[in-house]
């Protein structure tokens, strides 16, 4: 018995054996890695680490754990302090955007002056959205103004969901060349994301819509509708250096939108292709579609428009 106890202080007395540090290639390898701030690099060079070092693989894990839960932390501190800012926001805070402008002049045998302008802001919310667009084309031929279209909408937004949402839509259009003093247009309804990723978004909406239009022969039309609304963008390439200067980013984004009632059908859609000249200063071609049914008396069915403008986001 003495014998026993003896042997249980000496035992006591030297401890169990620590566990054998972490080569220190192999800890650089995953502080490296972890420095990046990349999960997917993290995730793969743990599981090599693992496989070359399989009698320290306990260990390694415990080390990818505590950076998961400190990368868990981070976001979750980072996400809160997003949150705040919002609502501590004033109503004209948060507003982000992009300005266009265009235009083109002739001189000779067919004169004409042609000016193109654009306003397109944003301002996100934790639920709601709201967005404001703005377009304008005047163009001049001689003395006869042979453009004079204006466009305006408001959209707000609410989000249900991860990719469904409710929408708001109020819309005013003006083009006396086509016939119409001013054309209102009101709807409400449903909306998907259809997709969301860095390089594409496609989103759908539809609902119930009333229109109003003023004709420039002086009558009137009040009309309940239905609408179709697409929005896309979509970033082809990003970062393929032109010159020392201009990177092209060949991103083409619009929307279509269909407005329809049991009289007529309008159309609009609007794409473009855009190459960055510095970090806020893009040039932009943009094609418009514009599509009615049933025009005027004397009036075409469908109206394009070619842009070539300068974009600035702020």
């Amino acid at each position: 018995m003495a014998r026993l106890l003896l042997l249980a202080g000496i035992l006591s007395a030297i401890g169990t054996p620590a566990a054998a540090e972490l080569p220190a290639p192999v800890r650089a390898m995953i502080d490296a890695a972890m420095a990046t701030g990349d999960d997917g690099k993290v995730r793969t060079v743990v599981e090599l680490a693992k496989v070359t070092n399989p009698a320290d693989a306990d260990q390694i894990d415990r080390i990818h754990a505590a950076f998961l839960a400190d990368r868990g932390e981070q976001k979750r501190l980072a996400e809160a302090k997003r949150i705040a800012a919002i609502r501590d926001a004033g109503v004209l805070d948060r507003w982000t955007g992009r300005g266009e402008l265009g235009g083109s002049r002739a001189t000779g045998n067919s004169p004409y002056l042609g000016l193109a302008a654009g306003l397109d802001i944003k301002r996100e919310g934790i639920d709601w959205s709201h967005s404001l667009r703005a377009r304008a084309d005047y163009q001049r031929t001689g003395r006869v103004v042979t453009r004079e279209k204006y466009f305006a909408a408001y959209e707000p937004r609410y989000q249900i969901g991860t990719d469904l949402f409710a929408y708001g839509l109020g819309q005013f259009e003006r083009d006396t060349i086509q016939g119409y003093d001013a054309r209102l247009a009101a709807s409400v309804g449903i909306g998907w994301q259809a997709l969301k990723s860095p390089t594409l978004n496609l989103s759908i909406k539809a609902g119930p819509a009333f229109r109003h239009t003023n004709f420039t022969n002086g009558e009137a039309d009040s009309r309940f509708a239905g609408l179709l609304g697409l929005d896309f963008d979509w970033t082809i390439v990003d970062g393929v250096k032109l010159t020392q200067d201009t990177n092209f980013v060949a991103e083409t984004g619009g929307a279509a939108t269909v407005i329809f009632d049991s009289r007529s059908t309008t159309l609009g859609l609007i794409t473009g292709l855009e190459a960055r000249i510095t970090g806020k200063l893009s040039s932009r071609f943009s094609y418009q579609l514009d599509y009615t049914s049933d025009p005027p008396p004397g009036k075409q069915r469908t109206d394009t428009i070619s842009r070539v403008t300068l974009v600035y986001g702020f």
